[in-house]
Protein backbone atom coordinates (compact mmCIF):
# COMPACT_ATOMS: atom_id res chain seq x y z
CA UNK A 1 0.00 0.00 0.00
CA UNK A 2 1.65 3.16 -1.20
CA UNK A 3 0.70 6.28 0.77
CA UNK A 4 1.63 10.21 1.52
CA UNK A 5 1.94 11.69 4.79
CA UNK A 6 -1.08 13.57 4.51
CA UNK A 7 -2.92 10.44 3.56
CA UNK A 8 -1.55 8.64 6.90
CA UNK A 9 -2.42 11.54 8.63
CA UNK A 10 -5.74 11.58 7.71
CA UNK A 11 -5.90 8.14 8.06
CA UNK A 12 -4.80 8.60 11.71
CA UNK A 13 -7.94 11.26 12.46
CA UNK A 14 -10.35 8.66 10.93
CA UNK A 15 -9.16 5.91 12.91
CA UNK A 16 -8.73 8.04 16.22
CA UNK A 17 -12.45 9.37 14.69
CA UNK A 18 -13.77 5.36 15.06
CA UNK A 19 -11.96 5.14 18.69
CA UNK A 20 -13.52 7.32 20.34
CA UNK A 21 -16.83 5.48 19.67
CA UNK A 22 -15.98 2.64 22.49
CA UNK A 23 -17.72 1.97 24.99
CA UNK A 24 -16.43 3.71 28.32
CA UNK A 25 -17.70 3.65 32.09
CA UNK A 26 -20.68 6.35 32.24
CA UNK A 27 -19.90 7.51 29.18
CA UNK A 28 -16.32 9.11 30.59
CA UNK A 29 -14.11 8.93 27.72
CA UNK A 30 -11.03 8.64 29.75
CA UNK A 31 -8.60 8.61 26.54
CA UNK A 32 -6.50 10.53 25.01
CA UNK A 33 -4.50 10.16 21.75
CA UNK A 34 -0.61 11.63 20.87
CA UNK A 35 0.21 11.65 16.81
CA UNK A 36 3.66 11.32 16.03
CA UNK A 37 4.72 10.79 12.55
CA UNK A 38 2.67 6.81 11.81
CA UNK A 39 2.70 6.10 15.51
CA UNK A 40 -0.44 6.60 17.76
CA UNK A 41 0.38 6.61 21.80
CA UNK A 42 -3.33 5.66 23.89
CA UNK A 43 -3.18 7.52 27.19
CA UNK A 44 -5.97 7.33 30.19
CA UNK A 45 -7.01 10.80 31.26
CA UNK A 46 -7.01 10.58 35.17
CA UNK A 47 -9.08 13.53 35.58
CA UNK A 48 -11.76 11.29 33.85
CA UNK A 49 -11.26 8.06 36.23
CA UNK A 50 -14.30 7.58 38.47
CA UNK A 51 -12.70 8.78 41.83
CA UNK A 52 -15.57 6.85 44.08
CA UNK A 53 -16.37 3.75 41.95
CA UNK A 54 -13.34 3.17 40.57
CA UNK A 55 -10.23 4.22 42.46
CA UNK A 56 -7.65 1.89 41.52
CA UNK A 57 -8.43 2.89 37.82
CA UNK A 58 -9.61 -0.64 36.59
CA UNK A 59 -12.53 0.15 34.41
CA UNK A 60 -10.58 3.50 33.08
CA UNK A 61 -8.59 0.71 31.61
CA UNK A 62 -11.44 -1.18 30.19
CA UNK A 63 -12.93 1.62 28.64
CA UNK A 64 -9.71 2.43 27.23
CA UNK A 65 -9.01 -1.20 26.13
CA UNK A 66 -12.35 -0.94 23.99
CA UNK A 67 -10.73 2.27 22.51
CA UNK A 68 -7.57 0.51 21.83
CA UNK A 69 -9.32 -2.14 19.96
CA UNK A 70 -11.28 0.07 17.68
CA UNK A 71 -8.70 1.83 16.80
CA UNK A 72 -6.90 -1.35 15.27
CA UNK A 73 -9.89 -2.74 13.89
CA UNK A 74 -10.62 0.62 11.92
CA UNK A 75 -6.51 1.12 10.82
CA UNK A 76 -7.42 -2.72 9.53
CA UNK A 77 -10.18 -0.99 7.91
CA UNK A 78 -7.97 1.29 6.52
CA UNK A 79 -5.56 -1.42 4.84
CA UNK A 80 -2.90 -1.04 7.55
CA UNK A 81 -1.35 -3.36 9.64
CA UNK A 82 -1.39 -2.18 13.52
CA UNK A 83 1.97 -3.26 15.63
CA UNK A 84 0.63 -2.54 19.47
CA UNK A 85 3.36 -2.17 22.29
CA UNK A 86 1.41 -2.25 25.57
CA UNK A 87 2.09 -0.43 28.41
CA UNK A 88 5.53 0.23 26.71
CA UNK A 89 7.15 2.56 29.69
CA UNK A 90 7.14 1.36 33.54
CA UNK A 91 7.65 4.98 34.39
CA UNK A 92 4.50 6.50 32.74
CA UNK A 93 1.81 4.73 33.61
CA UNK A 94 -0.61 6.39 32.12
CA UNK A 95 0.69 5.27 28.28
CA UNK A 96 -1.37 2.74 27.64
CA UNK A 97 -0.56 1.57 24.17
CA UNK A 98 1.69 2.49 21.16
CA UNK A 99 0.41 1.44 18.19
CA UNK A 100 2.96 2.23 14.82
CA UNK A 101 0.97 1.55 11.50
CA UNK A 102 3.14 -0.96 8.68
CA UNK A 103 1.80 -1.25 5.39
CA UNK A 104 -0.75 -4.20 5.47
CA UNK A 105 -3.34 -5.84 3.13
CA UNK A 106 -6.92 -4.90 1.70
CA UNK A 107 -9.70 -5.94 5.00
CA UNK A 108 -11.39 -8.52 4.19
CA UNK A 109 -15.03 -8.61 4.38
CA UNK A 110 -15.43 -9.77 8.17
CA UNK A 111 -13.29 -6.61 9.05
CA UNK A 112 -15.23 -4.32 6.78
CA UNK A 113 -18.11 -5.70 8.70
CA UNK A 114 -16.97 -5.58 11.86
CA UNK A 115 -15.82 -2.01 11.21
CA UNK A 116 -19.34 -0.75 9.81
CA UNK A 117 -20.96 -1.43 13.32
CA UNK A 118 -18.71 0.58 15.11
CA UNK A 119 -21.18 3.69 14.92
CA UNK A 120 -23.79 1.63 15.48
CA UNK A 121 -23.15 -0.19 18.81
CA UNK A 122 -25.05 1.24 22.02
CA UNK A 123 -25.43 0.53 25.24
CA UNK A 124 -28.89 -1.04 26.27
CA UNK A 125 -30.10 -0.23 29.51
CA UNK A 126 -33.46 -2.46 29.26
CA UNK A 127 -34.41 -5.99 29.07
CA UNK A 128 -34.67 -8.48 25.82
CA UNK A 129 -37.31 -9.97 24.27
CA UNK A 130 -37.88 -14.03 24.82
CA UNK A 131 -35.89 -14.77 21.37
CA UNK A 132 -32.79 -16.59 21.91
CA UNK A 133 -29.57 -16.66 21.40
CA UNK A 134 -28.45 -18.72 18.29
CA UNK A 135 -25.80 -20.85 19.78
CA UNK A 136 -23.20 -19.81 16.56
CA UNK A 137 -23.71 -16.50 18.08
CA UNK A 138 -22.37 -17.33 21.88
CA UNK A 139 -19.75 -19.64 19.96
CA UNK A 140 -18.90 -16.38 18.14
CA UNK A 141 -18.46 -14.09 21.21
CA UNK A 142 -16.67 -16.79 23.53
CA UNK A 143 -13.75 -16.85 20.65
CA UNK A 144 -13.46 -13.29 20.18
CA UNK A 145 -12.97 -12.74 24.09
CA UNK A 146 -10.56 -16.14 23.52
CA UNK A 147 -8.64 -14.08 21.19
CA UNK A 148 -8.08 -11.09 22.88
CA UNK A 149 -7.17 -12.89 26.01
CA UNK A 150 -10.17 -12.83 27.79
CA UNK A 151 -12.99 -15.59 28.46
CA UNK A 152 -16.83 -15.51 28.68
CA UNK A 153 -18.28 -17.73 31.36
CA UNK A 154 -22.47 -18.34 30.80
CA UNK A 155 -24.76 -18.49 33.60
CA UNK A 156 -26.61 -21.58 32.46
CA UNK A 157 -28.06 -22.43 35.62
CA UNK A 158 -31.25 -20.41 36.95
CA UNK A 159 -29.47 -20.60 40.51
CA UNK A 160 -26.15 -18.35 39.06
CA UNK A 161 -28.36 -16.00 37.06
CA UNK A 162 -30.35 -15.03 40.31
CA UNK A 163 -27.59 -14.45 42.41
CA UNK A 164 -25.44 -12.43 40.08
CA UNK A 165 -29.02 -10.71 39.67
CA UNK A 166 -29.32 -10.17 43.60
CA UNK A 167 -25.10 -9.03 44.14
CA UNK A 168 -25.85 -6.34 41.41
CA UNK A 169 -28.85 -5.17 43.00
CA UNK A 170 -27.36 -5.45 46.20
CA UNK A 171 -24.32 -3.52 45.16
CA UNK A 172 -26.37 -0.54 43.36
CA UNK A 173 -28.27 -0.11 46.67
CA UNK A 174 -24.76 -0.12 48.74
CA UNK A 175 -23.89 2.80 46.24
CA UNK A 176 -26.52 4.51 46.22
CA UNK A 177 -26.31 4.77 49.99
CA UNK A 178 -23.21 6.73 49.46
CA UNK A 179 -23.52 10.89 48.72
CA UNK A 180 -20.09 10.43 47.27
CA UNK A 181 -20.93 7.96 44.74
CA UNK A 182 -23.87 9.85 44.14
CA UNK A 183 -22.30 13.20 43.59
CA UNK A 184 -20.27 11.20 41.25
CA UNK A 185 -23.35 9.84 39.20
CA UNK A 186 -24.22 13.01 39.14
CA UNK A 187 -21.37 14.62 37.47
CA UNK A 188 -21.37 12.22 34.34
CA UNK A 189 -25.47 12.82 34.27
CA UNK A 190 -25.44 15.84 32.66
CA UNK A 191 -28.51 18.12 32.78
CA UNK A 192 -30.77 17.97 29.69
CA UNK A 193 -30.33 21.45 29.37
CA UNK A 194 -26.45 21.11 28.72
CA UNK A 195 -24.61 20.13 25.64
CA UNK A 196 -22.26 18.24 27.14
CA UNK A 197 -19.97 15.64 24.95
CA UNK A 198 -19.70 13.29 27.47
CA UNK A 199 -21.79 11.60 30.72
CA UNK A 200 -24.66 9.41 30.12
CA UNK A 201 -27.10 12.09 28.23
CA UNK A 202 -30.82 12.15 28.73
CA UNK A 203 -31.51 10.95 25.09
CA UNK A 204 -28.95 7.53 26.09
CA UNK A 205 -31.87 6.81 28.92
CA UNK A 206 -35.13 5.16 28.96
CA UNK A 207 -37.46 6.90 29.95
CA UNK A 208 -39.08 4.28 32.40
CA UNK A 209 -37.03 2.14 34.54
CA UNK A 210 -36.22 -0.85 33.04
CA UNK A 211 -36.82 -4.11 34.60
CA UNK A 212 -36.12 -8.00 33.79
CA UNK A 213 -36.63 -11.22 35.25
CA UNK A 214 -34.49 -12.14 37.34
CA UNK A 215 -34.08 -8.39 38.19
CA UNK A 216 -30.68 -6.83 37.14
CA UNK A 217 -30.70 -3.55 38.71
CA UNK A 218 -29.48 -0.40 36.33
CA UNK A 219 -28.00 2.54 37.45
CA UNK A 220 -30.08 5.48 38.60
CA UNK A 221 -28.63 8.11 36.16
CA UNK A 222 -32.27 9.73 36.19
CA UNK A 223 -32.11 10.31 39.45
CA UNK A 224 -32.78 14.16 40.22
CA UNK A 225 -33.27 14.84 36.62
CA UNK A 226 -37.15 14.17 36.28
CA UNK A 227 -36.39 11.73 33.53
CA UNK A 228 -37.56 8.35 34.35
CA UNK A 229 -41.39 7.57 34.95
CA UNK A 230 -42.29 4.44 37.23
CA UNK A 231 -40.89 0.85 36.20
CA UNK A 232 -43.25 -0.61 32.81
CA UNK A 233 -45.50 -3.41 34.69
CA UNK A 234 -44.58 -6.01 32.99
CA UNK A 235 -40.67 -7.46 32.81
CA UNK A 236 -39.09 -8.39 30.12
CA UNK A 237 -35.78 -11.32 29.71
CA UNK A 238 -32.71 -10.76 30.95
CA UNK A 239 -31.22 -12.27 28.10
CA UNK A 240 -27.75 -14.15 28.27
CA UNK A 241 -26.22 -13.59 30.89
CA UNK A 242 -22.09 -13.85 30.79
CA UNK A 243 -19.31 -12.98 32.78
CA UNK A 244 -15.89 -11.04 31.28
CA UNK A 245 -13.35 -12.99 32.87
CA UNK A 246 -9.13 -12.69 32.87
CA UNK A 247 -6.29 -14.89 34.01
CA UNK A 248 -5.34 -12.21 36.08
CA UNK A 249 -5.90 -8.79 37.49
CA UNK A 250 -3.34 -6.77 36.18
CA UNK A 251 -3.12 -3.43 34.56
CA UNK A 252 -2.65 -5.59 30.86
CA UNK A 253 -5.50 -7.68 32.26
CA UNK A 254 -7.82 -4.84 32.24
CA UNK A 255 -6.95 -3.43 29.04
CA UNK A 256 -7.89 -6.89 27.33
CA UNK A 257 -10.58 -7.29 29.05
CA UNK A 258 -11.70 -3.84 27.18
CA UNK A 259 -10.33 -5.10 23.98
CA UNK A 260 -12.19 -8.27 24.36
CA UNK A 261 -15.44 -6.18 25.39
CA UNK A 262 -15.81 -3.95 22.16
CA UNK A 263 -14.87 -7.06 19.77
CA UNK A 264 -17.49 -8.91 21.46
CA UNK A 265 -20.37 -5.73 21.90
CA UNK A 266 -19.46 -5.25 17.66
CA UNK A 267 -20.14 -8.99 16.96
CA UNK A 268 -23.04 -8.91 19.05
CA UNK A 269 -24.25 -5.82 17.01
CA UNK A 270 -23.82 -7.46 13.67
CA UNK A 271 -25.87 -10.55 14.40
CA UNK A 272 -29.03 -8.03 15.71
CA UNK A 273 -28.30 -8.28 19.27
CA UNK A 274 -27.38 -5.89 21.93
CA UNK A 275 -25.51 -5.60 25.21
CA UNK A 276 -26.02 -4.54 28.35
CA UNK A 277 -23.52 -3.61 31.24
CA UNK A 278 -23.33 -4.24 34.94
CA UNK A 279 -19.99 -3.38 37.15
CA UNK A 280 -21.70 -2.26 39.79
CA UNK A 281 -21.04 -5.82 41.57
CA UNK A 282 -17.57 -5.22 40.70
CA UNK A 283 -17.17 -2.09 42.19
CA UNK A 284 -17.92 -3.23 45.79
CA UNK A 285 -14.78 -5.30 46.64
CA UNK A 286 -16.01 -7.94 48.63
CA UNK A 287 -19.12 -8.78 45.81
CA UNK A 288 -16.50 -8.86 43.42
CA UNK A 289 -14.33 -11.34 45.53
CA UNK A 290 -17.65 -13.03 46.29
CA UNK A 291 -18.12 -13.44 42.38
CA UNK A 292 -14.54 -14.36 41.78
CA UNK A 293 -14.47 -17.54 44.18
CA UNK A 294 -18.10 -18.79 43.58
CA UNK A 295 -18.61 -18.08 39.36
CA UNK A 296 -15.49 -17.35 37.83
CA UNK A 297 -13.42 -21.06 37.27
CA UNK A 298 -10.25 -19.58 38.70
CA UNK A 299 -10.40 -15.97 36.96
CA UNK A 300 -10.97 -12.49 37.66
CA UNK A 301 -14.41 -11.01 36.45
CA UNK A 302 -14.02 -7.71 35.10
CA UNK A 303 -18.14 -7.03 33.81
CA UNK A 304 -21.32 -8.73 33.37
CA UNK A 305 -23.02 -8.78 30.23
CA UNK A 306 -26.29 -9.40 29.28
CA UNK A 307 -27.20 -10.54 25.18
CA UNK A 308 -30.10 -10.56 23.77
CA UNK A 309 -32.85 -9.18 21.27
CA UNK A 310 -34.12 -5.61 22.52
CA UNK A 311 -37.73 -4.46 21.86
CA UNK A 312 -36.99 -0.71 21.03
CA UNK A 313 -34.34 1.18 19.16
CA UNK A 314 -30.73 1.89 20.17
CA UNK A 315 -30.56 5.19 22.39
CA UNK A 316 -28.76 8.06 21.56
CA UNK A 317 -25.03 8.66 22.32
CA UNK A 318 -22.53 11.69 22.41
CA UNK A 319 -18.84 11.73 22.07
CA UNK A 320 -16.28 14.38 22.12
CA UNK A 321 -14.54 15.92 18.90
CA UNK A 322 -11.76 14.55 17.54
CA UNK A 323 -9.50 17.40 17.72
CA UNK A 324 -10.37 17.62 22.04
CA UNK A 325 -8.81 14.19 22.31
CA UNK A 326 -5.54 14.47 19.78
CA UNK A 327 -2.38 15.85 20.82
CA UNK A 328 0.73 16.56 18.37
CA UNK A 329 4.15 14.97 19.49
CA UNK A 330 7.33 15.02 18.03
Amino acid sequence: MQTTRSTVRDDILRAVGDAVWGPSVHNTQPWRFGVAGTRISLRADPDRRLDVADPDGREMLISCGAALYTLRLSLRALGYAPVVTMLPDPTRPHLLADVDLEPGEPADRQTLLAHAQIARRRSHRGGFRADPVPPEVLDAVRYDAGHEGARLIEAVDPHVTNALAALTDAAEHVQQRSPAYAAEIARWAPSPRTSRQDGVQERAYPQTVPQTTPNFAARDFARGHGWGVPSTPDAEAAGVVLLLVTPADTPSDWLRAGQALQRVWLRATESGLSVALHSQAFEVPELREFIRARFCAGGRPQLLLRLGVADAEALGTVRRPVEEVVTEET
